[in-house]
């Protein structure tokens, strides 16, 4: 089994930040939840003030003027095509993503891809969270509820703030474009905040 996470690394983007650019160019309305978004912004990264998910939960806040599923299934028919080169290559069947974006803007790809998917439970009509934000040693809890005693063989990420997969992996790999480099455990990420 290959895990991977999405974003940057099959994914050439952010598929959550390419999805909310979409929306709002979509659905006008969605505009304006920007102050809020902004306010959570500054609050989060800049006065470090609540959670990652507390702020991602906030922002999502644009849903509530989107079309739910629909504008996923639209979104991902002009967007299909940002999957990177190398994966389509490296695919096998029981590939599993785990990221940190939204279930409901992931989960379509489990049929397009043939994946599995494992992500941030998030409502697609108001925004609000069930459980933590999929990101650091939550992703390895969420694997691990789903698989509890497989053997990840390869791992593939952008980030080192997905050390803790990574050591769950026979081998671990950082993404840079369509280049895999071979993960060097010391540059693991310290400070981070979830």
């Amino acid at each position: 089994m290959n895990v991977y996470d999405f974003d940057e690394t099959i994914y050439n983007g952010d598929s959550t930040r390419d999805f909310v650019k979409w929306c709002m160019k979509k659905h006008p309305k969605a505009l304006l939840s920007l102050p809020r978004t902004g306010f959570y912004t500054l609050r989060y990264y800049l006065f470090h003030i609540g959670t990652k998910t507390e702020f991602k939960e906030k922002m999502y806040g644009f849903l509530k003027a989107c079309d739910g599923e629909r504008d996923v299934e639209r979104f991902w028919a002009e967007k299909l095509g940002g999957i990177k080169d190398f994966y389509r290559e490296a695919h096998r069947d029981d590939d599993v993503i785990i990221s940190a974006s939204p279930e409901f803007l992931l989960k379509p790809l489990e049929k397009k891809l043939n994946i599995t998917v494992i992500a941030s439970k998030v409502d697609i009509h108001t925004g609000e969270y069930t459980g933590l934000n999929c990101y650091h040693a939550e992703k390895v809890k969420r694997f691990r509820e789903l698989y509890p005693d497989s053997q990840i063989d390869d791992f593939y990420s952008d980030s080192y703030s997905d050390e803790p997969l990574a050591l769950l992996a026979r081998r671990a790999f950082i993404v840079d474009g369509e280049k895999l480099i071979d993960w060097d455990f010391s540059k693991h990420k310290k400070h981070l905040r979830t």
